[in-house]
């Protein structure tokens, strides 16, 4: 579980820069050429989503979870907000759900 959840944490960053970057250009009147390092870091996001063994569906939701704790580390270390009580539980909460869906990789519902 360790390999994935630092896959899902390489994952985050890939996506929260490619993201990041375009608003720092429209936003904060950065350089246009942040556009490329930002295409290329949201087409490494769409990479490493295909390197988990699950279904696509399992894997976004429980990458959604790291995302969630990942994002208010970035909101805390880059843009300089303290986090709230409730941030820490709240990345928590979405931590434990990831660990959960993710503990149940290759156990199938019957139906």
């Amino acid at each position: 579980m360790l390999k994935t959840f630092f896959l899902f944490v390489v994952t985050a960053l890939a996506e929260i820069v490619g993201c990041f970057l375009p608003y720092a250009w429209l936003r904060q009147g950065a350089s246009a050429w942040l556009l490329l390092p930002a295409a290329a870091s949201l087409a490494a996001f769409a990479w490493l989503l295909t390197l988990h063994p699950a279904a696509s569906g399992r894997v976004y939701a429980a990458y959604g979870g790291v995302y969630v704790a990942v994002a208010l580390v970035w909101l805390r270390l880059v843009d300089g907000v303290r986090l709230s009580a409730y941030d820490w539980v709240g990345a928590g909460v979405a931590l434990c759900g990831m660990a959960i869906i993710v503990a149940g990789w290759g156990h199938t519902a019957s139906g």
